[in-house]
């Protein structure tokens, strides 16, 4: 699926990529927060020994930065995507729009959800862009 991207955020994909040497495949940019797709496989890197290297892109583009890795499953990568909540099971429902149900423990269903539903919100974007996923629910 290909995502349009604004200037704005191949900008910034372009500083994290100078900063940390992993280029995102995305960039979400949220106000005073910034939201990175990270390869498959190159978190440690993006995030650095002890986040140090995340923690310097945080200071030198002074926002903050949320980190989600891709996948190759629209199931993992909607799992992905809630991180860090304990995510039991994805499943996706084709009945009538595209929806990932997504099975969440009790205690880290705020995790999921976020402040002000921030979390489940950027799940549901990333989803729709690179998986053209209409909905996330946790169930």
């Amino acid at each position: 699926m290909h995502v349009e991207l604004s200037d704005e955020a191949r900008r910034y994909i372009g500083r994290f990529d100078d900063l940390t040497g992993v280029t995102p495949r995305d960039c979400l940019v949220e106000g005073d927060r910034l939201v990175f797709l990270v390869p498959a496989g190159e978190m440690a890197t993006a995030i650095g020994q002890a986040g140090e290297t995340v923690e310097e892109v945080e200071r030198r583009l002074d926002k903050s930065i949320e980190l989600v890795e891709d996948a190759d499953t629209p199931e993992t990568f909607v799992a992905s995507a809630l991180a860090p909540a304990a995510v039991n099971a994805v499943t996706i429902s084709e009945q009538n729009d595209r929806v990932a149900y997504v099975e969440v423990p009790e205690p880290d269903r705020g995790v999921a959800i976020g402040a002000n539903g921030r979390n489940i919100e950027t799940a549901r974007t990333l989803a729709k862009r690179h998986y053209d996923i209409d909905d996330v629910q946790l169930t």
